[in-house]
């Protein structure tokens, strides 16, 4: 429990009794100031200048306690801060003329740092400086600058950028601490993140708003914590565990073919995941969708028997929508005619150009609006007959934008993707489908673990390079665990392909054997199908797929149990190492990661590698591929194509010693 203490000119943060932070009215906590951004978005990836306007020390006057509150007075203000069970919410009071709020946490040179939302490229954030902004992860820059290299001859698979510059598509104003406590604010606008100062953090956000400082005795009470105040994601329907979704795309014919070849070669396929289902483009950048939510009966005939046939067997259809509209097409036209599209300044519908072609965006803060893309899901999509959605996009909303409601869009701008993951959620829930259909969204901030029922780590590189591609999916996942949403996976081989970018056959099958060790299987074609190597690209990859489908399956109870773990306790079900080992090598280690409590995955993440270097905290573990027993340590692991580095807890309970015993 949190609690104060007041002695003279110190006030005392207590949990359990012990103190955590100390205040001393004689030094400077926070600061609150004025200040301007100015935000420039191209292709959804955003240039924000910031202007210091003015910034003020907030100097503590008095301390006083009044129950489990304690009020600071100052000179422009006061802060009150409250302590509820494990937690101190701050509120800032009397500083309305201000719009930002700088604070200083106390620090030590030997602090690791985790969280912010989804982080690709590091782990541990401890020296690191960070913008809060919702925006496209993959921009133009940083895929031209790759093509270049590329074209030279150089690939570099260890080139990182620069997180101080980092875009990510879930950013959010929440970390927490080797210290065992968390950080969140309820700022919407933008925050800034420095942990680059030995002693002390410095945490500012565009607005004056409340925040909290949790506590824990262990990681799992401090996720607890957090989640309480976040929101948990729901469990999933038990269909997803059965097996892959397969990304198939290209009409009704190709999608029973696809289907078909599977089943010949003993792929277990829970669904098939057709993102065209609403009909294609060809672009200059690939194969991209007609963002017009209503089923393509030309490209898809039958579709509407089909989806009832294939239920009956056993495999679900998914499909995939975004707030956006196409501005050739009719749900467009009858958007715009009523007034259901964000505006530009001049009162115009606002387009965006995505990649080569511009679009609207439905006003989710106009409650028709909002209830008019709902009912599209609902009758287009869950009346259908679909089992699931990708539910993408929602980073691209402009700074300069006028919305409905008359909110400043550089406070919604953070919003915007818990706003999009709401209507998907109501859709859901007011059809009666909850536990039967779910969706899966890119972009993130802190509305969103209550509303999204899984993340997936977005437009990820064909390849495995530590930039962009297969490696970063675990600090991704990571990160988010430790941000608060314990739900999440990746397209298996990634996405993002151009020229000379493009999919092997060795990056999709070590892709998919970490994503038989993960939540949900689910593939996908990428951006350029025809050039990137496919779930029946030959014999050998039909049948490594058949095995870590099989895999996939049989993980199935404990996977669940894991899911449904987190939906209680809000504990991730892909988690890091320090989650329960108190070892420096585990809290620097962010290319592993814990599936639940039991299992250690070290996925190879190396091209031509057939071995890989596994860290094994200090405990007893086995071997699951040859059953050998091994002491913490550092080890070299063979791993052919098709065998991962995958260890058990030798202690773990009969259950779970049972099911694996038998996994390959």
């Amino acid at each position: 429990m949190t609690s104060f203490k007041l002695n003279g000119e110190y006030l005392y943060f207590l949990y359990n009794e012990k103190v955590v932070f100390t205040f001393d009215k004689n030094r400077t906590a926070f600061y609150v100031g004025l200040g301007e951004s100015e935000f420039n978005m191209s292709h959804g990836s955003f240039k924000i200048t910031e202007k210091s306007l003015q910034k003020i020390a907030v100097k503590a006057k008095d301390i006083s306690l009044e129950g489990n509150r304690a009020i600071i007075g100052a000179n422009s203000g006061k802060m009150i801060i409250e302590a509820e069970g494990d937690l101190f919410k701050f509120t800032p009071v009397g500083f309305e003329r201000y719009n930002r709020l700088v604070i200083k946490i106390p620090s030590d040179k030997n602090e690791y740092i985790y969280g912010g939302g989804e982080i690709f490229t590091e782990f541990n954030l401890k020296g690191k400086k960070m913008n809060i902004w919702v925006a496209e992860h993959n921009n133009v820059m940083h895929i031209t600058d790759k093509m270049i290299r590329r074209g030279l001859g150089v690939k570099n698979s260890v080139f990182k950028h620069d997180i101080s510059k980092y875009e990510t598509y879930y950013s959010q104003p929440t970390f927490i601490s080797s210290k065992k406590y968390f950080y969140h604010s309820l700022a919407s606008a933008k925050a800034r993140f420095d942990f680059s100062h030995a002693d002390y953090h410095l945490i500012k956000t565009d607005e004056i708003a409340p925040f909290y400082i949790g506590f824990g005795e262990n990681y799992e009470e401090l996720m607890f914590s957090l989640s309480e105040i976040l929101g948990r994601q729901p469990e999933l329907p038990d269909w997803v565990y059965d097996g892959m979704i397969l990304g198939v795309q290209g009409g009704t014919d190709t999608m029973l073919t696809k289907l078909e070849t599977a089943r010949l070669y003993g792929l277990k396929v829970n669904g098939i995941w057709i993102q065209d289902w609403e009909g294609r483009r060809i672009t200059q950048v690939g194969k991209q969708l007609n963002w017009n939510w209503i089923w393509d009966s030309e490209l898809y005939p039958d579709l509407d028997k089909e989806i009832k046939r294939l239920n009956d067997e056993g495999v679900k259809i998914l499909g995939y929508i975004n707030p956006f509209l196409a501005v050739e097409k009719s749900l467009y036209k009858e958007a715009s005619e009523k007034g259901y599209c964000v505006k530009d300044k001049n009162g115009e519908d606002y387009l965006v150009t995505i990649t080569t072609f511009p679009a609207a965006m439905v006003d989710l803060t106009n409650p028709e609006a909002y209830e008019w893309i709902k009912s599209i899901i609902k009758k287009n999509m869950i009346e259908f007959g679909l089992s699931g959605w990708m539910a993408d996009f929602a980073e691209y909303l402009p700074a300069d934008c006028v919305l409905f409601n008359g909110e400043a869009a550089t406070k919604v701008h953070n919003t915007w993707p818990a706003l999009w993951a709401k209507v998907n959620r109501e859709a859901v829930e007011e059809s009666g489908k909850s536990g039967e259909v779910f969706f899966f969204t890119r972009s993130g901030s802190s509305g969103t673990p209550k509303y999204s029922t899984m993340m997936w780590c977005g437009d990820n590189h064909v390849d495995f390079s530590l930039d962009f591609g297969l490696p970063t999916v675990i600090p991704a996942m990571l990160s988010l665990t430790c941000s608060g949403f314990g739900l999440s996976h990746s397209d298996i081989g990634g996405y993002t392909s151009f020229f000379n970018l493009k999919r092997s056959e060795e990056t999709y099958m070590r892709w998919c054997e970490m994503n038989a060790f993960s939540p949900l299987m689910r593939g996908h074609e990428g951006l350029n199908p025809d050039i990137n190597a496919q779930f029946d690209a030959s014999q050998e990859v039909l049948e490594h797929g058949a095995k870590m489908t099989a895999i996939h399956k049989k993980l199935a109870p404990y996977i669940k149990d894991a899911v449904k773990y987190n939906a209680e306790k809000g504990v991730g079900v892909v988690r890091p190492l320090f989650f329960y080992y108190d070892e420096k090598e585990a809290y620097e280690q962010m290319y592993e990661y814990l599936l639940g409590r039991d299992l250690l995955v070290a996925p190879v993440l190396k091209e031509g590698a057939r071995s890989r270097t596994v860290y094994l905290p200090d405990d007893e573990w086995i071997h699951l591929e040859s059953g050998k027993e091994y002491r913490g340590g550092t080890y070299e692991i063979d791993a052919d194509l098709g065998d991962i580095p995958v260890f058990v807890r030798k202690n773990a309970a009969e259950n779970v010693m049972n099911l694996v015993k038998n996994i390959f």
